[in-house]
Parts: C-alpha cells; structure tokens; sequence
C-alpha cells in the first residue's frame, strides 16, 4: 500500500465504519515518510513492538461509526501486514539489517565541564595568575556569584 488513506479504506471495509475512523492510527504508522519517503522509514513502526505502542498510543480499543469497538491491535496488524506481505516482523527483524557506519558504533565522552560546573578553586587561581582579581578565594566567590545574579 502506498497511502495512509489507503489503509484506512481497508479497515473500513474489513472492520465496518468509516475510513475517517482509522485514518488517524494509519497516518502515525506511516509518519516517518515525513522524513524518508522510501520503505524503509518503515522500520520505525511497522513490527511488533510498533503495534503494542500503537496500543499505548490510542488506547486498547477504537469504537468506530458503526457502533463496533475494534482493537488497536488488529488495526496496527492489519496495517504492518499489508505494507510487510502478510509478515509482522520484530523490531529486531529491522534492526538486525541496518548497516553500520562508524558514527554508529564509537561514542566518545566529553570530559570537558562546562564553565559554570568548574573548580571554582582552580577558576579563581586562573583569575589570580592572570591578573584578572587580587580578591582571596571567598570574596572572589562572592563576587563571581553576584555578578551572575545580575545578569
């Protein structure tokens, strides 16, 4: 299938109701087209684990035009099923065919703290060796403290 709308005309006609009544769930399984128009945004939701948070996301049961209350499930099953050829893969399904990069796989930890977390002590000695205060260490604190309220 290629359109949400498309989706939501077949619940229609699979569960009763009106495709106004699904289009709502079809559109957020397929809102990762937004930011890649190409099958594999798919991988986003379209597994297992996609329909259970469908489930979180709209309740356990939707009541649709016709009177008839249908689980949130069978509407993500349905939707998983016919963009995936009658499969409902796991999210590990999809995310065991990614293929790595080296931006994937090695982080490195910023050990740089930022200037408001720095040893005050050692700020303070900074300042005294350049010149910039002839303040001791508590009057200088004080100081700093109160010119960042200021600001």
């Amino acid at each position: 299938m290629a359109h949400p709308l498309h989706h939501a005309e077949s619940s229609a006609r699979r569960f009763g109701g009106a495709p106004e009544d699904y289009q709502h769930i079809h559109d957020w399984f397929d809102a990762s087209k937004a930011h890649l128009a190409l099958f594999t945004h798919r991988a986003l939701r379209h597994h297992s684990q996609g329909i259970f948070e469908a489930e979180r996301v709209f309740g356990l049961t939707l009541a649709n035009s016709a009177g008839r209350t249908v689980p949130v499930r069978w509407i993500g099953e349905q939707h998983v099923k016919e963009d995936c050829r009658g499969c409902i893969p796991s999210l590990a399904d999809w995310l065991s065919r990614i293929q790595p990069v080296p931006w994937m796989a090695n982080g490195a930890i910023d050990n740089q703290a930022p200037a408001d977390l720095a040893d005050p002590q050692q700020a303070w000695r900074d300042a005294v060796v350049a010149g910039r205060t002839i303040l001791g260490l508590t009057e200088w604190c004080c100081k700093r403290d109160a010119e960042a309220a200021e600001r």
